[in-house]
């Protein structure tokens, strides 16, 4: 009798049926939806808090002198903790010489261009109208005056604060729209003290610095324009040029761009420290720590050089 044909046997590798997933298919997949879930919530979290900042917006552009005074709150808040904090050891020494090289060295080539270019211009626009009136020997004094009292200082704050405060606001509000400063937080590493205490120190500290560089910039400028433009004496303008200056003056109005780097510092760090949101609120913040921190330098400069003149007296030694 014969035996029944045998069936081929099937390759391997194949089953009968559909085939099964494997263990790691099963997995991937696993991760990929929670992936995506957790892609959904964050979505929805950062949705319904760009609601509420709109909202918050809109309830303070209805009321700007309520939202102006919660802000002034806040700001005033901020300034608080930096100086509970900045005292306290351990000190960031390293970050604080990295943020003084970003604030010095790396601004350095924007204002000695501002200030040698500053000084020529005021040297050349100057001496026609002291000609007219034959007072044109006063041009190195008058060059002198402007620079070191006014257009140096505040010329280099302001220049400072489009460059500094666009950056520290928007880095400062990228690290925290990304949660960096949260993941700081949670391992105790005081982000506030090693974001913000260093970069407004450094701001405080090499501001006159960078200001007494313009200020010798603009007036070797100034005499360079004079001797070889104008044909000035070189030993006249070094002779004149500090005929009127008094000491306190270059102190006072050097120093007071410590004041300045402390606003561009403070509010910059605040206004990206205090990002909630997407990335449009850190482009946001960025732009108002510029147009935020040049307002405050002028408002400042004032009151410092009223009290200045209240306290010391003008050139005239009358007050």
């Amino acid at each position: 009798m014969e035996s029944p044909p045998r069936l081929p046997a099937p390759p391997a590798g194949r089953l009968d049926g559909p085939p099964d997933e494997s263990l790691t298919q099963r997995l991937r997949a696993g991760r990929r939806a929670r992936q995506n879930e957790k892609i959904l919530q964050d979505k929805e979290i950062e949705d319904k808090v760009a609601q509420q900042e709109a909202a918050a917006r809109e309830r303070q552009e209805s009321r700007p002198f309520e939202g102006f005074l919660s802000e002034a709150g806040r700001l005033f808040e901020f300034v608080g903790r930096f100086f509970s904090q900045f005292w306290r050891r351990p000190f960031e020494w390293r970050e604080l010489t990295a943020q003084m090289d970003e604030v010095g060295a790396k601004s350095l080539t924007l204002t000695g261009v501002v200030g040698f270019s500053i000084g020529i211009v005021l040297a050349m626009q100057s001496r026609g109208t002291l000609a007219r009136f034959g007072a044109e020997s006063f041009l190195p004094s008058m060059l002198a005056l402007s620079v070191i009292k006014e257009i140096g200082p505040v010329l280099t704050s302001l220049v400072l604060a489009g460059r500094l405060g666009a950056g520290m606001g928007a880095e400062l509000g990228s690290m925290k729209v990304t949660e960096q400063i949260d993941a700081l937080e949670v391992a105790a590493l005081k982000p506030f003290r090693y974001l913000v205490v260093t970069r407004v120190l450094a701001c405080v500290i090499m501001f006159p610095v960078m200001t007494v560089l313009t200020d010798l910039l603009a007036l070797l400028g100034g005499f360079l324009e004079s001797v070889f433009s104008g044909g000035m004496d070189y030993r006249v303008f070094i002779a004149t040029a500090f005929d009127t200056m008094r000491f306190v003056d270059v102190v006072v109005d050097t120093m007071k761009t410590s004041v300045f780097g402390f606003i561009v510092g403070i509010v910059s760090c605040y206004l990206g420290y205090s990002v909630r949101g997407g990335t449009r609120e850190v482009g946001r913040a960025a732009m108002q720590a510029v147009v935020v921190s040049s307002l405050l330098i002028l408002i400042a400069d004032v009151v410092i050089v009223r009290a200045s003149l209240l306290i010391f007296g003008d050139i005239s030694g009358s007050s």
